[in-house]
């Protein structure tokens, strides 16, 4: 049995992604909706092997329709989140708008896929801010062996973090760095990005932290344990795809770094490539496309008592937002709604 899914936010990134990423893992799809703003109506998206054109958003009727994956941002869903769901289709969210909320599981399959239940408060799943998604996928495995106490993580994220007008500002500038006379002003970032590094992401709140970081800290406590403290420190650098992370750990037993390794090389989602040896690690360029969370540079942190330090990389474009989405879909069909339709 398929399902009747509707991807809205289509022709975005994002958007585009989950159609893609729905036709490459075969998700059980009888009927696709793309949908896009009014602006956008009648743009071609590609599904496998076919073409849908888009609908409109605002008129849509979600009624009949399974699931529904979104990537139109916190303002728009607002307004068309609570409509889907309302109409009976569960809505998976891939903007902040429903992160924080108790009655909404914030889900990492591979980290919490039984908290899914929760969607039944408000027929609507949160997908976790990019950076946070791929961190919480190496620190489940190692948390449930030796405990986490505290994590500091810098993040190294990549220009499509900020949608396409982040990317094309990069590749904008950076061509008018050879071109003087075509010099290109930041408006979606704070700062030129090109050859440089922007150590803002999102607004800063009171306590001089970026809202990027709190995410990072309030979504991991929520996906793995609220005893966890974390501290963030987030950059955007400018590389077009691939989000990369410094992650220090301290643990509550010693976990030697050969049995971490071990345990991250059996832990679902995760890739290690780790060798002592120039080039034995993996960067942004070589994970783009790819499903998994690749983890690098493991070894011993000798400053404190239980302490281990990781370099953890992701196509923040799929782990970060789409294959997450299409993987929560996934569980909703093997543990949810295939036992409802029994």
């Amino acid at each position: 049995m398929g399902y009747r899914v509707v991807v809205a936010g289509a022709t975005g990134s994002v958007g585009r992604e989950m159609l893609n990423i729905l036709a490459e893992r075969q998700f059980p799809v009888d009927e696709i909706a793309a949908l896009a703003s009014r602006k956008s109506i009648g743009t071609e998206c590609s599904f496998g092997d076919t073409t849908v054109k888009t609908k409109d958003l605002d008129s849509f009727d979600f009624s009949g329709w399974d699931i529904a994956l979104f990537a139109i941002g916190a303002a728009a869903t607002k307004t068309y989140g609570p409509k889907a769901a309302k109409a009976g289709c569960i809505v998976i969210d891939n903007s902040s708008l429903y992160r924080y909320d108790p009655q909404v599981p914030l889900i990492v399959p591979e980290v919490n896929a039984d908290a899914i239940h929760g969607f039944r408060q408000k027929n609507i799943i949160a997908n976790p801010n990019c950076s946070t998604a791929q961190m919480v996928v190496a620190l489940k495995p190692l948390h449930d062996r030796a405990k986490i106490k505290r994590v500091v993580v810098s993040t190294y994220q990549s220009a499509s973090g900020a949608g396409k007008a982040g990317m094309d500002e990069l590749w904008d500038q950076t061509k008018a760095i050879y071109n003087p006379t075509d010099e290109v002003a930041p408006v979606k970032f704070q700062k030129q990005i090109a050859f440089n590094l922007i150590p803002q992401i999102d607004v800063f709140m009171e306590d001089g932290s970026t809202k990027e970081e709190w995410k990072m800290v309030a979504e991991t406590k929520k996906i793995v344990d609220p005893a966890i403290k974390v501290t963030a420190t987030c950059v955007r650098v400018p590389v077009f795809v691939g989000h990369s992370e410094a992650v220090n750990i301290e643990f509550e037993e010693f976990l030697d770094e050969d049995e971490a390794r071990d345990i991250l090389r059996q832990a679902p989602g995760v890739m290690v490539v780790d060798k002592r040896e120039d080039g034995g690690y993996v960067t942004p360029v070589e994970c783009v496309g790819d499903y998994a969370t690749f983890i690098s540079r493991i070894r011993q942190d000798p400053t404190v008592e239980n302490g281990l330090n990781l370099w953890v990389v992701s196509d923040n474009l799929r782990k970060g937002a789409a294959l997450n989405a299409v993987q929560i879909a996934e569980v909703l069909g093997n543990k949810v709604l295939q036992k409802a339709d029994a």
